[in-house]
């Protein structure tokens, strides 16, 4: 059997109110499966998880430039300091080699007067009826080694891990004297009076006997003592002679 629809509209009214049954039931469909708790906890760990991996992504990101600029200034701070450590080691070997050169010459200078230090102390604490045979160094040439002057060379690698020695090493000087006289009373006196001076120091006596001297019995001693370095603050030199004019 055929029918016509004979009322114009009435089909699209139809479809429409289908429509519109159709939505609702698909929205009371929605609502009935967003009552489920499981399923509404998962979408909250889903919101949750997605805006804690935001969250760390731009706190990477910000720590990640944080770093980025803190290793350019480190990088320009190192470039920097290389350069002024490079000059500072170059002043350093310059500075080192004119004091392996000058420092020699400042030691030879200082210990110049040694003799006469030690003659001139020997001559005012000998005592009467005493004299003096032999005066003699006991030990290698003073000034024989500079070990500073003949250093080896070493490279810049070595200079860096330890800094070449400079300073000039002090011989000991170790002095004997031989000796007469007619009392060994004053030889307790000139042991005495030398250990008294500020450029002596350790006297001992190695030996004392009896000897024949022009038909005389006089008695030999030998003293040994080592010279004492002063403060040279506490030494002032004056000229032999009249000063220039």
């Amino acid at each position: 059997m055929i029918e016509i629809n004979l009322i114009p509209g009435a089909g699209k009214r139809k479809a429409a109110r289908a429509k519109v049954v159709n939505i609702g039931a698909l929205v009371s469909g929605v609502s009935g499966r967003v009552r489920d708790r499981f399923l509404i906890g998962a979408v909250v760990m889903i919101v949750v998880s997605v805006s804690a991996v935001a969250l760390l992504h731009l706190r990477q990101a910000e720590r990640g430039r944080t770093l980025s600029e803190r290793r350019d200034v480190s990088v320009a701070d190192s470039t920097r300091y290389a350069t002024i450590l490079g000059e500072r080691h170059r002043a350093e070997s310059t500075r080192d080699s004119l004091l392996r050169r000058i420092n020699p010459i400042m030691a030879l200078d200082e210990d110049r007067y040694v003799w006469p230090h030690v003659m001139d102390e020997v001559s005012r604490a000998l005592p009467q009826y005493t004299w003096i045979t032999t005066l003699t160094f006991t030990d290698a040439p003073q000034g024989g080694s500079n070990d500073v002057a003949h250093a080896p060379k070493v490279d810049s690698a070595a200079k860096k891990a330890k800094q070449t020695e400079t300073s000039i090493p002090k011989d000991v000087i170790n002095v004997r004297v031989l000796g007469r006289t007619v009392d060994l009373q004053a030889v307790t006196r000139f042991m005495r009076d030398l250990e008294t001076s500020p450029f002596l120091t350790a006297v001992v006596l190695e030996k004392a006997e009896p000897v024949t001297d022009n038909g005389k019995e006089i008695a030999q001693f030998q003293l040994a003592f080592r010279y004492s370095r002063p403060d040279t603050l506490l030494l002032r030199r004056s000229p032999l002679g009249p000063p220039l004019r």
